[in-house]
């Protein structure tokens, strides 16, 4: 039976950037297993199965899978959706420039700004469904160091060190020295599961390949996809991370977020954290994306 899919880059205003997505239209035929098969064949970070919504007035529900397992939330899936279905729309309403898409995902529903422009690709952005939370404190420098091919001393700055927090996927944070030094890191499988187990190792430094940016990042996840160029899950986390180091105060923060320059794949996320009483209220997490491929998937 066909089904319609598109292929878009995510977090990036250029094609062949960015981090790779397929949408799967119409999929409420496809099993669970199906649907894991069809992810493992495109092969790509995530992949996105467009079904029916429960509420008939949002916009879709979505499940999202990568190429070894289903995720309850991932940002750019959530972002490249968003932009794909405004698209949609507008070819039915040119004049349409803006647009709120709402997503049921495994995690809650999501409510996602889109703003076109002729000439431009599509920004949108979403306040994470989940607020970060922290998890339990991971293991020594060393042992890190070790799976990253790295030396111990280049794990840390300033007053920054290794945590782990979730905003719905689990990732250990692993702040490096300088950009030399997280441009050599590596998965050194051996040693790999004694300090992240299945958690995606978040690599990040504050000097950076753009004056642009604040930081600079890396994500490394064998479970699930091997090096991510651009992760909006990690970055939704993250926010708690530049709260617990960087001491924000009350008010509203903005930071750009640079990831995927190693693997050729320069990727630009957008994180907005608010901030009161002391605490991360909120979390917005921006981007944008351009439509690449579109086809038919037999099955």
């Amino acid at each position: 039976m066909p089904y319609p899919f598109h292929t878009l880059d995510v977090f990036t205003a250029d094609r062949f950037s960015g981090n790779q997505l397929a949408v799967v239209m119409d999929a409420s035929r496809l099993t669970s297993a199906q649907m894991q098969m069809i992810a493992r064949e495109f092969a790509i970070s995530e992949t996105v199965f467009m079904l029916q919504p429960d509420n008939p007035a949002h916009s879709a529900k979505v499940r999202i899978f990568t190429p070894g397992q289903e995720l309850p939330f991932a940002g750019h899936p959530t972002i490249g959706t968003a932009v794909l279905l405004a698209e949609l729309q507008s070819q039915s309403n040119p004049g349409m420039d803006e647009a709120i898409i709402v997503l049921e995902e495994s995690i809650g529903v999501v409510r996602i700004g889109v703003r076109r422009k002729s000439g431009e690709a599509a920004y949108a952005e979403f306040d994470t469904p989940k607020l970060p939370e922290v998890l339990s404190a991971p293991v020594s420098h060393d042992r890190m160091a070790d799976a990253l091919g790295l030396a111990p001393s280049e794990i840390g700055f300033e007053n920054h060190r290794p945590t782990r927090y979730t905003a719905g996927v689990p990732y250990s944070f692993v702040p490096v020295r300088s950009l030399e030094a997280i441009a050599r890191a590596r998965m050194i499988t051996p040693y790999w599961q004694g300090p992240f187990g299945s958690d995606g190792a978040y690599l990040y430094c504050r000097e950076t390949v753009h004056t642009t940016a604040q930081f600079h990042a890396r994500m490394f996840a064998p479970d699930l996809t091997m090096e991510d160029p651009a992760t909006g899950s990690a970055a939704a986390a993250f926010a708690a991370v530049v709260h617990r180091f960087d001491d924000l105060k009350d008010g509203t923060r903005k930071l750009l977020i640079e990831q995927g320059y190693e693997m050729g794949r320069p990727s630009e996320i957008y994180l907005e954290v608010m901030v009161a009483g002391g605490l991360v209220r909120q979390v917005r997490i921006g981007g944008r994306a351009v439509r690449v491929s579109s086809g038919v998937l037999e099955v």
